[in-house]
C-alpha cells in the first residue's frame, strides 16, 4: 500500500489565492510618503535660502563697518574709538542676525510639526481604510472557500 504525500506547494498556492492582496493601500502609502518628503524638502530648502540671505546680509554689514574702521584717522585716539564703535555695532547686528536665524529655525520646527501631524492623520486614515477593506476581502474569501 503506497502512501501519497500531500502536495504542500499546491495547497499553499490555493490558500494564498483564496485571500486576495490589494496593493492599492501600499501605493497610497508610497504616494503619501513621497508627498511628505517633497514638503519636508521644501521646508528645508526654504530655510537654507533664508539662512543664506541672513548670512549674506550679515557679511555685507560687517564689511561696511570694517571699511569705516579701516579709514585713516587724524589722531591715534580715533583708532581706539573706531575699534570700539565697530565692536558695538557688530554686537548689535550679531544679535539681530542671530534673532533672524532663530526665527528661521522656529518656522522650520512649526512647519515640520504641522506636516508630520497632517501626514500622521493621512496615514492613519489610509491604514484604517486599508484594514477595513482587507477585513472585508478576507471575510468574503473565507465565505467563498467554505461555501465550496
Amino acid at each position: 500500500m503506497a502512501t501519497k504525500t500531500p502536495d504542500m506547494t499546491a495547497m499553499m498556492k490555493d490558500m494564498m489565492g483564496a485571500f486576495p492582496v490589494d496593493t492599492s493601500a501600499m501605493e497610497a502609502s508610497f504616494k503619501t510618503t513621497a508627498t511628505l518628503n517633497e514638503k519636508l524638502s521644501s521646508v528645508a530648502l526654504s530655510a537654507v535660502e533664508k539662512s543664506t540671505e541672513i548670512s549674506s546680509a550679515w557679511t555685507k554689514d560687517t564689511v561696511a563697518k570694517l571699511s569705516d574702521m579701516a579709514k585713516a584717522k587724524a589722531e591715534p585716539a580715533d583708532y581706539a574709538k573706531a575699534m570700539t564703535d565697530f565692536a558695538t555695532a557688530y554686537s548689535e547686528t550679531a544679535a539681530e542676525h542671530m534673532a533672524a536665524f532663530a526665527e528661521v529655525a522656529k518656522k522650520v520646527q512649526m512647519d515640520t510639526v504641522e506636516l508630520m501631524m497632517a501626514a500622521g492623520k493621512d496615514m492613519s486614515d489610509e491604514a484604517t481604510t486599508a484594514m477595513a477593506k482587507a477585513s472585508n476581502d478576507v471575510q468574503a474569501a473565507a465565505k467563498k472557500a467554505t461555501a465550496k
